[in-house]
């Protein structure tokens, strides 16, 4: 391994040995406590144009597995992890994460104090743009402090067209922000017959599908940079059909609906937040990966009601309209990686297009 370096916006460096692609690379530097799942969460699409460091100590300890892919390409900009686990690939459709990182043309770091960066990363109250770079002079800085990250992450990766995801059962329109696999593979075990669709699709375009149900998907960026367009296509929709959103579709519905959404001065990312249900008070634990939350004062309590809440900030994980079948929640419910407490919000969004096709 050759000497690499993540440096900071405000000069911090921190010195490790590069593996993966000898890239330079540039994005905002977040970190994930998730144990396991590696895999899952460098292909997921939120972290388009980020740079992901692990703060489970040992990363790579099993191999890349041809089936739990988020997406096909991902789009994340770096890896940092204290230590890349020696696991050798024992046949030809096997990979190390080294070598899965070579091919996707993506930078990592280890031998790094994972548990400093992740303290300064706390400690900062707001994202921190960091590089990936082979020498830390001035030059490397100078092109940091220059870079300029797109607030058009959305556009960078969602579909550009229509595809279908067939089976025999509900018609469900996927609308894709950044899609995660997971949610099409709990789509898929319910035997549902998915059309995706991309992000700028109307309400008319979804509507002529006639679908049964239609999925906000989950994705990167900003929801306040989303055009005004999506949120009306979200107001007439979850007056038609029954709605389900996650993630950044969560944060859509939600503003297409009055309420305000904020920027974390954290990011949370990882698979154990301890979550609320309200109406039950039972304690789940959910997958979750953003770097924005609703304003609690902003939600109009006679059109939505709040479902799920974060024990450790207190920060809304789920809503409910008043009036229409439509729900939404912050977080990731299909259990990629994992845990998989909260799938059953699938089968509810199952039951509402059921009760939804039984009044036709």
């Amino acid at each position: 391994m050759t000497a690499r370096y993540l440096i900071f916006e405000d000069g911090t460096i921190f010195a490790g040995e590069g593996f993966g692609a000898p890239a330079v690379t540039f994005g905002e530097v977040v970190f994930n406590t998730s144990m396991t799942g590696y895999q899952e969460i460098i292909t997921n699409q939120i972290y388009n144009n980020q740079i992901v460091v692990f703060s489970q100590p040992n990363i790579g300890s099993y191999r890349i597995q041809h089936n739990i892919y988020e997406t096909i390409v991902p789009t994340i900009k770096g890896v940092v992890v204290h230590s890349l686990a020696n696991v050798g690939a024992t046949s030809a459709r096997q990979q190390t994460l080294d070598r899965y990182l070579r091919q996707m043309n993506i930078p990592g770091i280890t031998n790094i104090d994972t548990r400093a960066v992740v303290h300064k990363l706390r400690d900062a109250g707001k994202p921190l743009k960091g590089s990936i770079v082979p020498v830390p002079d001035d030059h490397a800085f100078d092109q940091l402090h220059a870079t300029v990250l797109t607030n058009q992450q959305v556009a960078q990766v969602a579909t550009p067209k229509p595809y279908p995801n067939p089976g025999v059962g509900m018609s469900v329109v996927v609308v894709d922000f950044g899609l995660k696999n997971g949610v099409l593979r709990e789509l898929s075990r319910r035997k549902c017959n998915v059309t995706v669709l991309p992000y700028t699709a109307t309400a008319e375009e979804i509507l002529r599908l006639d679908p049964d149900g239609v999925v906000l998907s989950s994705g990167p960026g900003d929801p306040n940079s989303i055009k005004r367009s999506v949120l009306e296509m979200i107001q007439q929709i979850q007056t038609k059909v029954p709605l389900f959103a996650i993630g950044l579709g969560h944060e859509l519905f939600a503003i297409a609906n009055g309420a305000t959404v904020e920027r974390n001065p954290v990011e949370h990312h990882g698979m154990n937040h301890p979550l609320k249900e309200i109406i039950t008070d039972h304690i789940v634990y959910a997958n979750q990966g953003g770097g924005y939350r609703i304003d609690p004062h902003t939600v109009d309590r006679s059109q939505l009601f709040i479902t799920y809440v974060d024990l450790i900030d207190d920060s809304i994980q789920g809503l409910r309209h008043r009036h229409y079948p439509a729900f939404s929640v912050q977080f990731f419910p299909d259990g990629a990686p994992g845990p998989d407490e909260t799938d059953g919000l699938f089968d509810e969004f199952l039951d509402m297009m059921k009760r939804k096709e039984a009044r036709r």
